[in-house]
């Protein structure tokens, strides 16, 4: 008897796992940290193509799930470009001005980062728009042989090749990685997977974090955009550089990376994060450019970012709360 009602159990576990709905972040379900099933990986940006499977993302807001939050933030940027690849021409500089624009508007109500300081952890309360820009490497370090494969380009980094070259460079520049986020920036035509997972046919970009020697890593793998622009371009370049598309999964990697900084603080029923509730939602310009819209004047700079979601407003916003 026993063994007949326990094969009689398991078949109908069976049957039941089959049929859960599939959650966003390759998995995670109500109350379930996101990031489940796609290797490392926690907040996504999705790749266009995705997007539709996403599409049910505002019908909630985020809950607090007790890990911590970043109350201040430093970034930093490494540009992994080895000899024979390249970037746009202005794509380090403009990235790099649009970390220093982030920390001269620290404490403004005025642009996407503020809608994070409404959100708080169990330690040291809310959020403050605080930012400051620690500074950049181009590293010119050959890539290591491809650790996995992707559609689109024929060499591609596993999530640990990338966390290795990002302990390397902060090591070496001796970059303190308490309060940091690292941002790995990869040049035109190198891929990665996080798991099964990969960049251009299913993200454009994630954060995550691992545990180093020097101390709990926070970083995010941000794939070249316009490797595949179908894929991960934002549809205005008021820069005209690629630097443009890129700026936009910057600007929802850290603030994801801000309010869920181990995937265990901030995030809806579904697992998914402020940023992720309003991928490619841009709403309305400010005005243009020579060159595309933008939505954001953020210190001296002009840019085109997605919308964050807000808690207070139930809703997504480009400014305030």
């Amino acid at each position: 008897m026993f063994k007949k009602f326990a094969s009689v159990l398991f078949v109908m576990i069976v049957a039941l796992s089959s049929a859960a709905p599939a959650y966003a972040k390759g998995g995670a379900g109500p109350d379930t940290p996101p990031g489940q099933g796609n290797g490392h990986a926690y907040g996504i940006v999705w790749a266009r193509s995705q997007a539709a499977a996403h599409n049910n993302l505002r019908t909630s807001n985020l809950s607090y799930h007790n890990g911590p939050v970043m109350h201040t933030n430093v970034t930093y940027a490494i540009y992994w470009i080895p000899s024979g690849y390249t970037v746009s021409t202005n794509y380090v500089s403009l990235i790099n001005g649009y970390f220093q624009n982030v920390a001269a508007d620290s404490g403004k109500t005025s642009n996407v980062y503020y809608a994070a300081t409404q959100y708080y952890d169990n330690t040291n309360g809310h959020i403050l728009y605080s930012s400051s820009f620690g500074g950049y490497v181009v590293d010119t370090n050959p890539l290591p042989a491809s650790g996995c494969s992707d559609s689109y380009t024929s060499v591609c980094l596993t999530d640990a090749q990338l966390q290795a070259e990002i302990d390397r460079v902060a090591t070496a520049q001796g970059w303190s990685r308490s309060g940091a986020e690292f941002f790995m920036l990869t040049a035109k035509g190198i891929g990665s997977c996080s798991g099964s997972a990969c960049a251009f046919s299913y993200f454009c970009a994630y954060h995550s974090n691992f545990a180093a020697s020097a101390g709990d890593t926070l970083y995010a793998n941000m794939p070249y955009a316009d490797t595949v622009p179908a894929a991960c371009d934002s549809g205005q370049h008021p820069n005209n550089d690629d630097a443009d598309p890129e700026i936009n999964v910057i600007s929802h990697e850290h603030n994801e990376t801000i309010t869920d900084m181990h995937g265990n603080a901030w995030y809806d029923r579904r697992g998914y994060e402020d940023g992720d509730k309003c991928a490619w939602n841009f709403g309305t310009a400010l005005g243009s450019t020579s060159y595309g819209q933008y939505n954001q004047v953020i210190g001296t700079g002009k840019y085109y970012l997605q919308q964050e979601w807000s808690n207070k407003s139930s809703g997504c916003v480009l400014t305030g709360l």
